[in-house]
C-alpha cells in the first residue's frame, strides 16, 4: 500500500501548490516521490516516479531537522548544493554546474539555478506519505521500485551507473572553472 501510495498517487502536487500558503504538504516526516511530466533524460520516462527521498534524514544517532513542507519547498526553489535531486536533474538536463563562494560548493549559478526551477515548474509533481521512519520505508521503496533518479542504495538500477557518470563529469569540469561570483 506504501508505495502504491507514491507509484499511483491519488494527487500530484505542482510547484505554484506546494508553494503556496498555506502549503498543502505537511510539516511532518515522511516520504515525497517525484514524477515528471516530461523526463528529464531521453532514457527515462514521462509520467512516472522517479525518485523518492525523506524527511528528517537519519545520521549517526540523530535526525537532521527537516519534514515534508522544508524539503518540497527547497527542491523547488533551492539549489544543487543543498538537493541532490535538483544536482541530478540539472546535470540531465545539461545545465553547467559551477563551483560558487569559497568554491566548495556547487550550484547551478543564479541563472542555471532559475533555468531549472522553471523546468521543475511546468514538469516536476510532488506527492508525499507521512511516517515517523521514513528511512526505514525509504531502503524498502528504492529495493522494490524502479527509481532511476535515486543513486544511494540503488546501485542495482539499470540507470546508476549512467547518472553517477554524468554527476561526476559536471562536478569535474566544475572543478576546472573558475569559481564563479
Amino acid at each position: 500500500m506504501t508505495a502504491a501510495a507514491l507509484v499511483s498517487p491519488d494527487r500530484l502536487w505542482s510547484a505554484t501548490e506546494a508553494l503556496a500558503r498555506p502549503s498543502p504538504v505537511p510539516a511532518v516526516a515522511g516520504v515525497y516521490g517525484w514524477h515528471f511530466e516530461q523526463a528529464p533524460h531521453s532514457d527515462l520516462a514521462a509520467g512516472h516516479l522517479l525518485y523518492v527521498g525523506i524527511a528528517p534524514r537519519y545520521m549517526a544517532n540523530r535526525t537532521s531537522t527537516q519534514n515534508l513542507r522544508k524539503r518540497v519547498r527547497y527542491h523547488y526553489r533551492g539549489n544543487a548544493a543543498g538537493s541532490t535531486l535538483r544536482l541530478t536533474l540539472g546535470c540531465l538536463l545539461g545545465l553547467e554546474l559551477r563551483r560558487v563562494g569559497s568554491g566548495k560548493r556547487m550550484t547551478f549559478g543564479k541563472t542555471g539555478e532559475a533555468a531549472l526551477s522553471q523546468w521543475m515548474a511546468e514538469n516536476a509533481r510532488v506527492c508525499w506519505i507521512e511516517h515517523g521512519e521514513p528511512w526505514v520505508l525509504e531502503s524498502e521503496l528504492i529495493s522494490q521500485l524502479d527509481l532511476p533518479l535515486n543513486l544511494d542504495q540503488n546501485r542495482h538500477n539499470a540507470f546508476h551507473s549512467r547518472l553517477k557518470s554524468l554527476r561526476a563529469e559536471a562536478r569535474q569540469r566544475a572543478r576546472e572553472l573558475p569559481i564563479s561570483a
